[in-house]
C-alpha cells in the first residue's frame, strides 16, 4: 500500500491524505457521540435498568422454585435388622400353698410349720435362703352357703379359716430352680398343698445387649443403603434421618407375634431378641 501510496503525483496524495484525515475524524466524533449519548442514556434510566434487572432476577428464581416445588430431594429408606439369641441368666418361680382351721391361731400355726419345711426343702435342693422370699399370708373366712330346691338361699354358716402363703424365689441358678420347680410332688406328698406356677425367664444384660443390637441393625441398613445406591450408579450421601423400631424379645425359633409396643416373653429360658433401624439417605 505504501508503495503504491508513495507512487500517486502529488496531488492525488494531499487529496487522499485529507480524505483520511476526514474519515479518521468522523469516527472519533461518532465514537464521542455514542459514548456521550450512553453515558446520557444510563444516567437518565439508570433507576428504571436496575429495577427491570431485578424484576427478571427475581421472576427466574421464582419460576425456578416453583418448578421445583414438590420435587423432593433424592433419597434412599433402609431398614435394617438387628438379632441376637441368648439364654436368660436369671429364674423367677413362685408358689403358694395353704391351710384351714376353725381357728385363726390354729390355722397362723399350721402355716408358720408348713413356711419352715418349704424352706428347709428348698435349701436342700441348692437354693439360699436369701433367694427365697415369703410373701405376707393371705386371710379369708369361709362360709357355706345352703339352697332351698328352687334355688332360693336360706343361709350360710361360718366353716373355718383360710391362710394362703405365696413365695418366690429369684435366683440366678437357673437350673437348679428350674428342677426344683418340677420337683414339688415331694412336698404335696409331706401333706403340703404346694401350687407350683410355671417359671419366668429373664435377661440381666438387656442394656448391653440393645447397643450390641442397635450397632448391628444400623450397620445392615448402611450395607443395604450402600448397595442400592452402587446398583443405581449413584453415590451415598450423608444420613438425614434414623428411627428405632421397638425392642422384641421372643422365645427361640418360635411363631409368637411381634407386639407394636414391644414384646418380652418370660415363659421360655432360651430367646430371641431383635430390634430394628430406619435410616435414610441422601444420594449424591
Amino acid at each position: 500500500f505504501l508503495l503504491l501510496f508513495g507512487a500517486m503525483p502529488k496531488s492525488k496524495r494531499i487529496k487522499n491524505n485529507f480524505l483520511c484525515y476526514n474519515i479518521l475524524t468522523w469516527n472519533i466524533n461518532l465514537a464521542t457521540f455514542i459514548k456521550i449519548n450512553a453515558m446520557n442514556f444510563f444516567k437518565t434510566h439508570a433507576a428504571t435498568l436496575i429495577i427491570s434487572i431485578a424484576v427478571i432476577v427475581t421472576g427466574y428464581i421464582l419460576g425456578h422454585s416453583y418448578l421445583s416445588k414438590g420435587k423432593p430431594d433424592p433419597v434412599i429408606s433402609v431398614t435394617g435388622l438387628g438379632e441376637q439369641s441368648f439364654d436368660s441368666d436369671l429364674i423367677v418361680w413362685r408358689a403358694n400353698f395353704s391351710r384351714n382351721n376353725m381357728e385363726l391361731k390354729q390355722a397362723y400355726a399350721d402355716l408358720n410349720n408348713d413356711v419352715k419345711r418349704v424352706k428347709s426343702y428348698l435349701m436342700s435342693k441348692g437354693i439360699s435362703e436369701d433367694e427365697i422370699v415369703f410373701e405376707a399370708a393371705d386371710i379369708q373366712k369361709m362360709f357355706h352357703t345352703e339352697y332351698d330346691g328352687d334355688g332360693n338361699e336360706i343361709g350360710s354358716y361360718f366353716t373355718g379359716y383360710n391362710l394362703t402363703q405365696s413365695l418366690k424365689v429369684r435366683s440366678k441358678k437357673v437350673d437348679t430352680v428350674e428342677k426344683t420347680s418340677r420337683e414339688v410332688s415331694q412336698l404335696i406328698d409331706a401333706g403340703i398343698e404346694l401350687n407350683s406356677n410355671a417359671p419366668e425367664y429373664y435377661y440381666t444384660k438387656l442394656a448391653e445387649l440393645k447397643i450390641k443390637m442397635i450397632e448391628e441393625a444400623t450397620k445392615d441398613a448402611y450395607d443395604r443403603a450402600q448397595k442400592i445406591a452402587e446398583n443405581a450408579g449413584g453415590a451415598l450421601g450423608g444420613l438425614k434421618t434414623a428411627d428405632m423400631g421397638v425392642f422384641q424379645i421372643t422365645a427361640e425359633n418360635s411363631s409368637e407375634d411381634y407386639s407394636w409396643g414391644g414384646s418380652f416373653n418370660t415363659s421360655s429360658r432360651r430367646k430371641t431378641a431383635n430390634i430394628t433401624m430406619r435410616l435414610e439417605y441422601k444420594i449424591d
